[in-house]
């Protein structure tokens, strides 16, 4: 029998003995780790074995032959199966700043302006570790990356949410871009104890790539207000449609302020070896590295080598353009599938997500929803509904809001299609039943 540890439990009718009262920091309530999260209700486990998995965003084909190769190389050395600095292998920091240095504008300083980290995670967390007091406000714009609340709260900061506002419902052909921040409300949103502004571009799930005059704007509160950016680009490789990616740090003023995530794993499809990397000041940096260094200590590294001979062969190879336009292929599988039934959707220009509008979707009144959904956004029915009745999973974006602003996110559904031609096909083909479940 099983002692668990908690005062008065009983197990098959026996008393268990008390046992110490142990209690869990507040940090892990507060930052909503303790909460069965969205990943976890829509798990494979408890989804039907052939539900085809747009909810999680993560691919189903390899990365290019020539980085794996690098990884096995650095297997079969010694030093690849060791200790890397914690400022990450010099041959990684080499090929970034050969890549970056161009589209930064910059000399970038491989000792003090580019730091490894263990995927773009750690190396987020490792900026809030560096730089938060307890009481640090860090705004926030909705629907954010849910990795950002605990790592803001688990650091003592206070997370302020600025929601992007979308266009209303009734209108059509809405793209990323018809979603707005409302610049008076975000002044108001700053105080004196706000510390850092967390932007998200291209955007992960809205797909929106801030403009240059957004960007500007925030710049100039930035300024005004003497904040940290914390820039999280990690989908900077994927921009459609003729849009700009515009780098907050090369903006007049900002690259002094400005901290720059990046992911590997997003470019080069390979997000289980968890290589990040950030770029910016020193001043940034350093402490920055302080905290990773104490963290995680080194990333791993025979991956590192394999993102160095990626970035090393990107170009000649002419990856990043070609990867873009199968990227946008398989956008517009989904995409002509849901014109086909007339269902309105939020067309991404960044990222590799689609946010379905599921307003104007219904399903029978005695539908089985488990524990799990009962008392979520009427977005967690709808994606429950989805994948059970039709095999295609997506997670509720609702999620992704603050309990004020969840109203918002419940009109919406992400659907991540970072997966091969054929899968989205099949996905397609099954989305089509959604046409017998409009009002």
């Amino acid at each position: 029998m099983a002692v668990n540890g908690v005062n008065g439990v009983k197990t098959n009718g026996h008393a268990i003995q008390a046992g110490p009262v142990i209690r869990v920091a507040s940090r892990l309530i507060e930052g909503r780790a303790l909460a069965q999260d969205v990943w976890s209700i829509f798990s494979a486990a408890n989804l039907p074995a052939d539900c085809i998995n747009l909810g999680q965003g993560y691919m189903n084909f390899s990365p290019p032959q020539w980085a794996k190769d690098a990884a096995n190389e650095a297997l079969s050395s010694v030093s690849g199966n060791h200790y890397s600095h914690p400022r990450g292998r010099i041959r990684l920091r080499e090929a970034l700043k050969k890549h970056y240095d161009p589209l930064f504008g910059r000399d970038l300083d491989v000792e003090s302006e580019i730091l490894v980290t263990s995927g773009a995670n750690e190396g987020l967390y490792s900026v809030l570790t560096a730089f938060l007091e307890q009481g640090d406000e860090v705004i926030m714009f909705e629907p954010y990356f849910d990795q950002y609340l605990p790592s803001v709260v688990f650091n003592g900061g206070k997370p302020v949410y600025i929601p992007l506002h979308p266009p209303s419902a009734k209108q059509n052909s809405i793209t990323s871009d018809d979603w707005k921040i409302d610049f008076e409300e975000l002044r108001r949103a700053i105080t004196p104890r706000t510390k850092m502004i967390i932007i998200n571009t291209p955007h992960n799930p809205v797909g929106k790539v801030f403009t240059r005059e957004e960007l500007e704007k925030i710049a100039d509160l930035a300024k005004e207000f003497n904040l940290i950016v914390l820039s999280d680009e990690v989908y900077d490789c994927l921009v459609f449609d003729g849009n700009e990616h515009v780098r907050i740090a090369t903006l007049p003023g900002m690259w002094e302020r400005t901290v720059s995530v990046y992911s590997a794993g997003k470019a080069f499809a390979a997000t289980g070896w968890r290589v990040g990397y950030l770029i910016g000041p020193s001043s940034i940096i350093n402490p920055s590295l302080a905290a990773t260094t104490r963290i995680v200590f080194c990333s791993v590294s025979p991956l590192q080598e394999a993102v160095a001979a990626g970035f090393e062969q990107a170009a000649e190879r002419n990856f990043f353009e070609i990867q873009n336009k199968e990227y946008e292929e398989r956008r517009n599988i989904l995409v002509s599938v849901l014109d086909k039934i007339g269902l309105k959707y939020t067309l991404p220009q960044g990222s590799y997500f689609l946010l379905l509008d599921i307003s104007s979707l219904t399903w029978p009144e005695d539908f089985p929803f488990p524990e799990s959904i009962n008392g979520r956004g009427r977005d967690f029915q709808a994606c429950w509904f989805i994948a059970l009745q039709l095999g295609v999973s997506s997670i509720p974006v609702s999620e992704f809001y603050c309990e004020e602003h969840c109203g918002i996110g419940e009109r919406f559904a992400r659907f991540a299609f970072c997966k091969d031609v054929d899968l989205l096909k099949q996905a397609g083909e099954r989305l089509q039943g959604l046409a017998e479940y409009l009002r």
